[in-house]
Formats: C-alpha cells, structure tokens, sequence
C-alpha cells in the first residue's frame, strides 16, 4: 500500500541548501524500518543527537545540566526562571538538551553528561538504573518519582471539519493521521496505547484491539521521531488528526491560536513522566530542582504550559486550553500504565519487544 504523503517532510517544508532533500520513502518502508527498529533488542547511540546546546568547559560548579523529552522545552525553560528565584536556584546556570525520550536515554546511558534526566516512559529511567547512573531507589521520593502528568488527546484541524469526536473516527476510511515513531519517541507508545486500550485494556480482547489498532496504523501517514516533530509535521501538512499529550496541545495553541483544536476523549491514557537525579549529578543543585519541580509553585508553572498538576491548585487560566477557566477536566474513563496495563516491563513485553504485538503489527501493516 503506498501512501497519499510518502515522505515525512511536510507539505511546503524547504530545506536549508534549498535542495528538494532526501528521496521519498514509500509508506511500506517506512513502517517496516519502524518495526524493526521498535523490536530491537539494543540500539546504538545517534550520535547524540539533540545535544548540541549543551557546551562544557572548565568547571561545572554552578550548573545544572537537564536532559529531557522534546515536549518539556517550554516548561523546564519556564521552570528554571522561577527556580532562579530561590535559594537552591539563585546563581545557577542551567543547560539543557531536548529530543526523544528513548534517544535521550540511551545518549546519557552513552556518555551524555547530565544531572538530572526528565523521561517520557519509566523504561527510559530504567535504562540508567541499570547503568548505575540513577539510582535503584528513584521511585521512592515524592509521586513515586513522577514529575509531569497529562492525557492522550486527539489534535484535529480548526473547527474539527471531519468530526472527531473519539477513537473510533481515527478508523475511519477517510481520516489521515499522524502520531510519533515509537522506536525512538515515548509520547508514540502512550499514543499507541491508548488507542489500543479504547478495545482492549482489560487484556481480553486483543484480537479486537488488533482489529482496531491496524487499522488506525493503515490510517497513519507519517510517524516523525519525537512529540515535538509531530506537532511540527501537523501544523505543516494536511493529515486530519494528530495523536499527542494534551499539553502539547494546549502549548501549541497558545503560541499559534487558532492553528488547532483538540479532543479529550471519553476514554484515554494518563500518561506520567518521570524524573530523577543521577548519581553522579551536583547534588545540591539536581535535588533542590526536583524538590522544586515537585512543589506546589512548581506544579504551578508546569500546570502554566498544559501539565496536569501533581499537587497545588489549578491557575485560574490556561492559555491554549479548551476551557482555559477549566482546562483539565476528567475523562469519563482514565486508565493508567500500572492499573490497567501491569506496568511497563509487561507493556514492553507484550507490545513492543520483538515479536510483541504492535511490533508485529507495525510490520503488518506496512506490508499489506
């Protein structure tokens, strides 16, 4: 099957050189080079990618040092200015690198300096604690060691033309959608899931999530690598829904109002990152953050950019939200990783491992 939009670049990008870029990458390509990179046992760094802000000389004393998912920019960029503003913050200078989750992971597990880490999924902590790199004890301190929260939204174009109003729509025939490679992006496997889990959260109805899931991937016209290049390719192109985190969403739209709208659906995913210092981090530094990240001040700015807050009282508006008098408000269905899926070590398993099920799906797919 070739698809509508064979490349991942999007409608009107230009490269830099002014060259018309790479080759066009059929859809059947495409999604099998994602399947086999999501069942990949190991994967080797990128060069570290996404980590070209990050300068080090001399000294690192009175530096933080943050390494994060795409999504978190904005929000950490807020957050320090109002950590500077305390004492564990005044005088601090803080550095940050910014892409996809697993490739952020596996580039601090190779070397990247860091102090303290910010993850889309527990997996990509996990990796460092076998490192020795986080400690095995991370989930011990405040919100079991989760320091952002959200929910799969459904992001649709302004107006919601097609009239999106759940998952179920995303199978339809005339409905093109983007969401992220979930070989390299945490936000894909939330996004998966909760798709999945519209049919088959109770692990009794798989060959009906299966069913359902191929055909939202046989909708799905470009999987760009982190969160953040989802928006973009969104915002760009002409797909007609794009998966993502309700903050992304909300963020968005208040930097570009009227570029999108969104959906919370009557069942999604909550979806929790998590956040630890490292072991070998400028302790005083990388704990007073996470202490401050964890206040109710600091859930505050973070609830500011679309986060749901952990602790601490809702602002009164949040730019870019639905309702920004109301900007969270409760799916009649919310299941989390841990209730409703056993946690992430049997969801890797399951879906994503080689031969898990959406592996095989991905690869299905771009074979039909």
């Amino acid at each position: 099957m070739t698809s509508r939009f064979p490349t991942a670049v999007p409608r009107g990008a230009a490269h830099a050189s002014g060259s018309p870029g790479p080759r066009p990458v059929s859809r059947r390509r495409f999604l099998l080079g994602v399947s086999a990179v999501v069942g990949a046992s190991a994967l080797g760094a990128s060069a570290l990618a996404g980590c070209s802000n990050i300068a080090w000389a001399g000294t690192r004393a009175g530096q933080l040092t943050i390494v994060g998912f795409a999504v978190l920019s904005e929000a950490d960029l807020g957050l320090a200015a109002e950590w500077g503003t305390t004492p564990g913050g005044s005088g601090v200078k803080v550095q940050t690198s910014f892409g996809a989750s697993g490739e952020q992971s596996r580039n601090v597990a190779n070397g990247l300096p860091a102090d303290f880490v910010h993850f889309s999924l527990s997996s990509d902590m996990t990796r460092l604690v076998d490192k020795g790199l986080v400690s095995q004890d991370w989930k011990k301190g405040a919100h079991n060691g989760i320091v952002t929260k959200s929910v799969v939204v459904l992001v649709v174009r302004p107006g919601n033309p097609l009239g999106i109003t759940g998952w179920d729509d995303l199978a339809r025939p005339d409905v093109k959608v983007v969401t992220p490679n979930p070989s390299s992006s945490g936000s894909a496997r939330w996004n998966i899931l909760a798709a999945w889990a519209h049919v088959g959260a109770d692990g009794k109805h798989d060959d009906q999530a299966e069913d359902f899931l191929g055909k939202v991937l046989g909708n799905t016209v470009s999987l760009p690598g982190s969160g953040r290049d989802a928006t973009t390719a969104f915002t760009s192109g002409n797909a007609d829904v794009l998966i993502s985190y309700e903050n992304e969403a909300i963020l968005a739209r208040h930097k570009n109002p009227g570029v999108f709208d969104y959906i919370v659906p009557d069942d999604t995913l909550t979806i929790e990152n998590p956040g630890a210092v490292l072991t070998n981090a400028q302790s005083a530094s990388a704990a007073s953050w996470l202490d401050f990240a964890h206040s109710e001040r600091g859930q505050g700015v973070l609830a500011g950019f679309g986060f749901r807050p952990l602790a601490g009282a809702v602002p009164a508006q949040v730019v870019g939200a639905n309702d920004p008098g109301n900007p969270y408000p409760t799916p009649d269905r919310l299941l989390t990783i841990d209730k409703d899926f056993g946690g992430w070590s049997k969801v890797n398993k399951k879906f994503f491992a080689d031969g898990g099920l959406i592996t095989k799906l991905l690869s299905k797919v771009a074979s039909s």
